[in-house]
């Protein structure tokens, strides 16, 4: 059991340091980050970003293949961010007439992240 909660803690750990990063990665690429660790009922949204009226909904994943992230964004997950992102649309109303999409961040170690648009659907 101890060791099952030292687990938990270095991967939340690897997590958060992912998730800096990945703001890094937006920030450096012409992104600005709107909220970051947006918690709603029911889901969570990593990192929200907007470039001109696309708002995307980042999901920041970091495994030893950036593959392998990518194919952890399962339909479960996908619904909770797609539950989160509704929450938080109908939050910030002046966004309603902006384009949304659903993209990831990829981290693996000693690659570059990788950015993929588009990578799950919304259901908004």
């Amino acid at each position: 059991m101890v060791r099952d909660s030292q687990a938990r803690r270095r991967a939340r750990g690897v997590g958060l340091e992912a998730e800096f990063f990945a703001r890094v990665y937006l920030l450096l690429t012409g992104w600005r980050v709107v909220a970051a660790s947006y918690i709603a009922p029911g889901g969570e949204i990593d990192i929200i970003a907007r470039r001109g009226d696309l708002l995307t909904f980042v999901e920041v994943k970091a495994r030893a293949t950036q593959d392998s992230a990518l194919l952890s964004i399962d339909a479960r997950k996908q619904q909770r961010i797609s539950r989160a992102a509704r929450h938080w649309i109908g939050r910030n109303p002046r966004c309603a007439n902006c384009n949304f999409r659903g993209d990831a961040i990829l981290m693996a170690p000693w690659r570059l992240p990788r950015r993929v648009p588009g990578a799950f659907h919304l259901d908004l």
